[in-house]
This record gives structure tokens, C-alpha cells and sequence, in this order.
């Protein structure tokens, strides 16, 4: 754990240069704007430890897969979103010496994240080898107004000399991706512009051939006045820059601004694509750096009047939830319903920037709530258009007639795993799509989802679930073998809890699918039917078997849910108390072995279908499976301590989930499980968002309505959030006197307070 980020409500401080950390800050410090999105990378030439990376949404390369064994349905690559074009390079040589921060004696660092208003601030004082000293100031963000622009204001000043700076400023793609199965590089050039004070480079990708254009236009400012330059045009493959050369007295300031864009091939017609980028840096220019900086954090306060969790007397709370809200907004948008969430988002290469099971688990109340209906409704849309993908990828596996695996890692709906425990396995990520089918239905009413798309997917993962398990004639009872939880420190497990709970939930739930469309939508049903081919009889008699008889764990002695069969053979007397702080994480410390034959959990299991179903089992026996489960955990999935939040609540206990709401809030800014420097874990920061609203607020969809059961952790002196429902903006606050909640927008609508329905109009305020 770190502790350098000095706490603040609306910023991300870094006080000093930590070396030691760069890459750690270069994941926090990274901006975004849900097109493209960049790490903290120096403008300036640095030639120390760095991880360089440039993301442009939607632009991928099927790496090809690196195993020493191969399997029948195997995926033969594995998608990874790409280190894109580096637009911010300025680099300097100052009477012929390079600023380079790896050899310079460096004073006064100071980097800042304003989340408020979107952008990214470093300043610093850098003493060279000769004596020279030049003080810097640095802004730069990537405009969620004009998607594809990012902007840059670089001052530089010699303090204690005069005399020439040649700057460079650039754009290079000859880059790669650090975790490239091959040592490959992904990208081979198209084009190459340099003219005057404009560069512009296009680059397509290997095998997919997207092809993305990335130009630059650079304006000095000198003393206060726009200078006239010359420049030297340095154009190789894969790259391009301005060169000059600025005469500069002591003293006096040289601004640099350099306004870019990258335009990718999935938005414009690739024979436009430097035509429309030349277009979009004119217009970039002609606003001018002040006015999209501007622009940007007007931009950045509507979404913040909206999205915002205000924590009253706890910095480092407030400062992690608006950290996690922030890089969620930098990340997606729900503008394009091609796009998805990557575990990382735009803030580093790990797992490959694809799609997981995470989006609709995790980050999909987080948009359902802050974000109009339709953002929710795209990413559910995603699915849907994956859909045969899905079937294709099940076909792969042996499985007919139209049952579909969803994939657990994509970019395009074909699975694209490199491991096979997941690939084959790890087959719960069916279950999470569906259930977000259902939770979107239930808080938005918006039941026509179901006719038009829902039920579809539904019967296809229904299938599949219909072929996963088999009859034990020894039991009389459906089981389910070969399976990985959402627990991947145990792989290859017999009947776990989760997952079998799960798949006898989809089947059930759609049944009720069925009926609903049946009964209210009968042509739209029958050409459903005819279209899949269902035969309903067969299908749903061997359906309601399983969900009758669907075997489930359960040990009587300590009246639990047993995460699979055998767990209980392990040391399970075992806790996370008897690992001594050298063993942990243990994922980094001990063998894969050992960890798999270890009672440690590495993320909630059967607390995440506790989670998922909670209305379906009573208090006590919640309590009594967290008290079991909770102490063998070691919250070594970032996706872990928020679900462990909401049941700690509801348990009571309100200590725990203070502490588990800290880790998953300050899991990136604190590096928590000390793996920060491979970029930001996006898709936990909505569970995050989960742990306030879900956890202390308690809220809940009950009778058809909205519910809230809040509580306020002993450091804190109040919060307050808005939610939207159904078309309707509440502002909800919580204080030690009570709870008000305020009708900002929408149709009259009730609500519950713990035990109380209170009716409320537009405008109106209700307390409790």
C-alpha cells in the first residue's frame, strides 16, 4: 500500500517526483474522454522507467495466443486494445542538452488531476547537468466536447540563463504494446504529412486493418506574443514532427500549444480520414486552448451536477468516490453502442482493454442510475448484437440448437481468452448477462426490452445452461462439473454454489420471459419462435426439471453454502489472519499450486450470488455465510470489497464496510494489491459507486419502487447523491437528522424510506 497521493476533495495531488512510482501515477494521473484516452506520460523526453501508452476506443489486434498446449475450441488470439499513436511528445534540447527528468535534479514537482473541471496539470523545476535551470508548467486533457481532440499548453523559462531551445514536437506510432504475446508491433503506416506548423500520420492496424489518423498542429507563444517559426520537417516511417529552434532570454516565458486528433476508421470513411482530421484540428484552433479548456469544464461540471457523491468530514472517502466516478465518465460515455468497458479502460494495456463479464456485474447500475435510460439500454444492445457470436462460440464447444456462451474476454462477441480455466470454465458470465437483463427491466419498467431483444438472449443462454449440467442418477439431481467461479484461485471445481445458483435462476427467469411475451406480445412471440426455432414443450419441460431439481451445496453442520464440492476438505479452519503481511498478496508471493489447493479466496463467490439474490434468503443466513466466507478472503480481485460492502451493511456491520468501502475507493490511489502501475481497475471503480449507493444508502428496487435504507459511517457527518429512475432525478440526502429526498425532475412517484412509502411531486422534498 502507498501513500503518496495527498488527500483532496475534487483533486489527485502528487507533491514531489517519485520516481519510484511513475508508473503508478501515470495510471492515476491518466485522462480520457471515452473515444480516446491517455497515461500520464511526460511530454518532455524521459528515459526512465515508463509505460507509454495512447488508446483509441474501439481499435484492437487479435494477438495470436501464446500457450505450450493447444485445445479443441481453443481461441487462436487474444484481442488487445493498442498502444496508439504517442501525440503529446514536445521534446527539448536546451544549448544542446536534453530535459530529461530521469537525469536532471528535479524541485517543486507537483502533478494535479482537477476532476472537477477535466484536465491534467504538472509544473516542476529542473536543474540540468551544466547548472542550467528552466521551470515548467504543463496542462493537457482530451476534450469530452470535440471526442477526438486533445489539447496541450506547455510553458517553459529559463531561470538563470538565455540563450536557444530546440523543441520537437511530435507524433510517433512506432510504439508497441508492452504485454505483445510476440514482441510484435501492431501497426503499419499509411501516410505521412509534415507542413509548416502541421503533422499528420496514418497508421493501420495488422489483420483488422482499422486504420487511425492522428494530426497535430503546434502555435509558440513567446513573452507574451505569438511568434512566426520556421521548421525543419522530420518525417520517417511511423513518424512525424515540427523541429525549431526559439532564441529565449532569461526569464522569459515560451509557450507551446499543441492542439491533436485521432480519428479512427470506424467513425469516417478512410479515403476522408486526413481530410477530416485536418478539419477537426482547424477547428480545434480557431477555438483556441483557453476555449476548449473552457468548454471542458463546463462539460465536466454538468456531468459532475448529476453524477456527484458528496461525503461530509472524510477526505479521503470524498477523494476516492469522485476518483472512481471520474475515471468511469473518462472512460465511457454510452454515445456509440459499439463500445464497451475495459477492466482498465484507457489507462493501461492488462487484460487486453476487451470486454468482461465485469460491465454487466459491476459497472451497469453505476450507468442505469447516473446516466440516461439509453446508455444502459446500449450496453444491453452490445449483447444483443453479439449474440450469434455467442452461439458460434458455445458451437465451438460442442453445444447445438442455439445455445449461446457468452464470451468472458472480447472485443468483437468471439471469445478471445488465453487460459483455459476461464475460457472453458468460467461460465458464470452467462448468468451476469442475464441478470442484467433483469435488473434493467426492474428499475426502468422498460418491459418492451424483453419482447424486442431480452427474451432472445435469454433463451439462448438457457440453452446453453439446459446442456451444461447433467443428471446425477446417484443424487437425483442436476450437477454441474468443471467449473471457475468468479473465485479463480480454485479452477476445475464440481458443482459450485455460484454458478449453479445462477444457471438455475436464468432458467427461471426465462420462463417468465416467455410468459410475458406469450401473453403480451403474442405475434411478436411467434415470430420469435419460429425465428429460433424453439420448441417450447421439450425446451421448458427439461427446463423446469433443472430449476426443481438443480443440486446445491450445502453443509448442515455449519448451515452454509458450500462454495463447491470438496471446499470443506481444505483447511478451511484457516484465515486470512494466520498469513503473516510477507505472504501477501499471495498471488504475487506463492505458487499457482499452492494458492489453488489453499482455502484463500480470492473475490466474493457465493457472497456474490448472496449479492445478486439477496431478497431470496434471510438475514441470518446471510450473516452466517459471511462470517464463514469473508475472513478466508483476501480481496485480491479489485472486484471483491464492494460486494462485501453491501452485505456488511445489512449485517450491521457497519466497521467492516467502512473498511472495505476504503479499499475498493482507494484501491488505485493507495495501490492496494501493488499492481496499480499496469493501469487503473475501471470496472471495480463502479462497484465503488455500489458500496455508497447499494451499501450505506440501501438502495433497492422493493414492491416497484424505489427504496432506500440509509446509514451514515461513524467518520462521516452526512452525504448526498442523485439517482435517476424511470425518468425521474432525485437528490437524495443523508445527515444524522435524517434523510431528504428531493424531486429535481420527472413524474410524481413514491418511494420508500426504510419502513415508510412516501408519495412525492416534481419539486417537492420529502424527510424521514
Amino acid at each position: 500500500m502507498k501513500n503518496y497521493i495527498k488527500h483532496d476533495p475534487w483533486k489527485i495531488i502528487e507533491e514531489g517526483f517519485h520516481r519510484d512510482h511513475n508508473r503508478i501515477s501515470e495510471s492515476i494521473f491518466s485522462i480520457g474522454n471515452g473515444r480516446m484516452g491517455q497515461r500520464a506520460n511526460f511530454e518532455e523526453h524521459f528515459s526512465g522507467d515508463t509505460l507509454q501508452g495512447n488508446y483509441v476506443a474501439g481499435v484492437y489486434y487479435p494477438d495470436k495466443t501464446r500457450v505450450g498446449w493447444w485445445k479443441n475450441g481453443y481461441p487462436e488470439y487474444f484481442a488487445k486494445v493498442l498502444n496508439a499513436a504517442n501525440w503529446v511528445g514536445i521534446d527539448f534540447l536546451i544549448d544542446g542538452e536534453q530535459l530529461d527528468l530521469a537525469k536532471c535534479e528535479v524541485d517543486d514537482f507537483y502533478r494535479v488531476l482537477d476532476m472537477q473541471k477535466g484536465y491534467l496539470e504538472r509544473r516542476f523545476e529542473a536543474t540540468l547537468a551544466s547548472g542550467k535551470i528552466v521551470k515548467v508548467k504543463a496542462v493537457r486533457f482530451c476534450s469530452i466536447v470535440d471526442d477526438e481532440v486533445g489539447a496541450i499548453r506547455y510553458s517553459i523559462t529559463p531561470m538563470n540563463f538565455s540563450g536557444p531551445f530546440e523543441l520537437t514536437a511530435s507524433i510517433d506510432a512506432d510504439v508497441m504494446n508492452e504485454d505483445s504475446n510476440y514482441d510484435e508491433k501492431f501497426w503499419v503506416s499509411i501516410a505521412e504529412e509534415v507542413d509548416h506548423q502541421e503533422a499528420y500520420l496514418t497508421a493501420e492496424t495488422k489483420k483488422t486493418a482499422f486504420q487511425v489518423c492522428t494530426g497535430m498542429h503546434l502555435d509558440i507563444v513567446r513573452g507574451g506574443e505569438t511568434i512566426d517559426f520556421e521548421t525543419t520537417h522530420l518525417k520517417r516511417e511511423k513518424y512525424v514532427a515540427c523541429n525549431t529552434t526559439v532564441e529565449v532570454a532569461e526569464g522569459q516565458e515560451l509557450v507551446i500549444y499543441k492542439y491533436a486528433a485521432n480519428l479512427s476508421s470506424e467513425n469516417h470513411p478512410k479515403a476522408e480520414l486526413i481530410t477530416n482530421c485536418r478539419n477537426v484540428i482547424t477547428q480545434a484552433v480557431n477555438k483556441g486552448f483557453d476555449q476548449l479548456l473552457q468548454e471542458q469544464a463546463e462539460a465536466w461540471m454538468a456531468k459532475w451536477e448529476e453524477s456527484d457523491i458528496t461525503i461530509e468530514g472524510d477526505v479521503a472517502a470524498q477523494q476516492g468516490i469522485r476518483f472512481n466516478i471520474f475515471q468511469l465518465y473518462q472512460t465511457y460515455t454510452g454515445e456509440d453502442e459499439r463500445l464497451n468497458i475495459g477492466p482498465k479502460g484507457f489507462t493501461g494495456e492488462k487484460y487486453g482493454g476487451s470486454t468482461y463479464w465485469d460491465t454487466e456485474a459491476y459497472c451497469f447500475p453505476f450507468y442505469l442510475s447516473t446516466a440516461d435510460q439509453r446508455v444502459a439500454r446500449n450496453l444491453l444492445i452490445y449483447r444483443y448484437k453479439h449474440l450469434q457470436r455467442a452461439i458460434e462460440n458455445a458451437e465451438k464447444l460442442g453445444f447445438k440448437d442455439g445455445a449461446a456462451l457468452y464470451p468472458m474476454v472480447t472485443m468483437n462477441g468471439e471469445e478471445c481468452h488465453n487460459e483455459w480455466e476461464i475460457t472453458f470454465e468460467e461460465i458464470h458470465r452467462n448468468g451476469a448477462i442475464a441478470y442484467a437483463i433483469y435488473d434493467y427491466i426492474r428499475y426502468t419498467g422498460d418491459k418492451s426490452y424483453l419482447v424486442d431483444y431480452g427474451t432472445e438472449v435469454l433463451i439462448a443462454i438457457s440453452r446453453f445452461w439446459s446442456q451444461r449440467v447433467h443428471f446425477s442418477s446417484r443424487r437425483g439431481q442436476y450437477v454441474m462439473h468443471g467449473v471457475t467461479g468468479p473465485n479463480e484461485y480454485e479452477n476445475n471445481v464440481n458443482n459450485n454454489w455460484y454458478t449453479n445458483y445462477i444457471a438455475r435462476w436464468c432458467l427461471s427467469y426465462t420462463l417468465e420471459a416467455i410468459e410475458h411475451m406469450q401473453t403480451n406480445s403474442p405475434e411478436a412471440w411467434k415470430a420469435l419462435e419460429e425465428k429460433i426455432k424453439f420448441y417450447e414443450h421439450t425446451e421448458t419441460k427439461r427446463w423446469k426439471d433443472i430449476v426443481e431439481k438443480m443440486y446445491l451445496p450445502y453443509d448442515e453442520e455449519l448451515d452454509i453454502y458450500v462454495q463447491h464440492d470438496g471446499f470443506l476438505d481444505k483447511e478451511w479452519e484457516l484465515t486470512i489472519n494466520d498469513l503473516t503481511p510477507e505472504q501477501r498478496p499471495i498471488n504475487q508471493k506463492w505458487s499457482w499450486d499452492r494458492i489453488l489447493r489453499s482455502v484463500f479466496i480470492k473475490q466474493a463467490d457465493v457472497l456474490q450470488g448472496l449479492y445478486f439474490f439477496e431478497d431470496e434468503f434471510d438475514v441470518e443466513t446471510l450473516r452466517r455465510n459471511f462470517l464463514f466466507y469473508e475472513p478466508r478472503t483476501v480481496h485480491e480481485s479489485s472486484l471483491s470489497p464492494c460486494v462485501h460492502v453491501v452485505q456488511a451493511v445489512v449485517l450491521g456491520m457497519y466497521d467492516k464496510a467502512y473498511e472495505m468501502y476504503l479499499r475498493t475507493a482507494r484501491l488505485d490511489l493507495d495501490d492496494y494489491n501493488n499492481d496499480t502501475e499496469d493501469g487503473c481497475h475501471i470496472t471495480s471503480m463502479a462497484g465503488t459507486w455500489m458500496a455508497v449507493i447499494k451499501g450505506f444508502a440501501g438502495m433497492r428496487i422493493k414492491n416497484d419502487r424505489l427504496y432506500f435504507n440509509p446509514i451514515i459511517p461513524e467518520r462521516w457527518e452526512g452525504y448526498n447523491f442523485k439517482v435517476r429512475f424511470r425518468g425521474n432525478l432525485l437528490k437524495v440526502q443523508v445527515q444524522q437528522s435524517g434523510t431528504l429526498i428531493t424531486h429535481e425532475a420527472g413524474e410524481p412517484l413514491e418511494v420508500q424510506i426504510g419502513d415508510q412509502v412516501r408519495s412525492i411531486q416534481p419539486s417537492e422534498e420529502v424527510s424521514v
